[in-house]
């Protein structure tokens, strides 16, 4: 089953050092995955200052700068893996460094028919 990795943090949380650190771990990581098999994709996100939200409502696009919501932990980047079970990818999401100075939020991903392949 695939399942997304969504990591969260305080994206002020982290000092230059500290993030070039956690790039590479997280590189790392991805490395080992892939030996693994359960490697699909991963990527950390520009700032929540590059953000922009786009709402429909009564037909009418609404484009707004910034993430949905103002929260204390933003979404920072992902990991796509695939895994036997919620067991494992928990077992992946805690080795990735975010989640050291924020949470890891793990969601399984939902398979549609129909869809492009790569």
């Amino acid at each position: 089953m695939k399942y997304l990795l969504l990591i969260y943090a305080d994206e002020h949380a982290w000092t230059d050092p500290e993030r070039e650190r956690c790039y590479e771990e997280s590189t790392q990581l991805a490395h080992q995955l892939k030996e693994n098999g359960q490697f699909l994709a991963t990527n950390p996100l520009q700032s929540v200052a590059t953000a922009t939200s786009v709402r429909v409502r009564n037909g009418k696009r609404l484009v707004t700068d910034g993430p949905f919501a103002e929260t204390r932990e933003q979404l920072g980047g992902y990991f796509l893996i695939d895994a036997e079970d919620l067991d494992e990818a928990i077992a992946v999401a805690e080795r990735i460094p975010g989640a050291r100075k924020g949470t890891v939020e793990i969601r399984p991903i939902m398979e549609i028919p129909g869809l492009p392949a790569d």
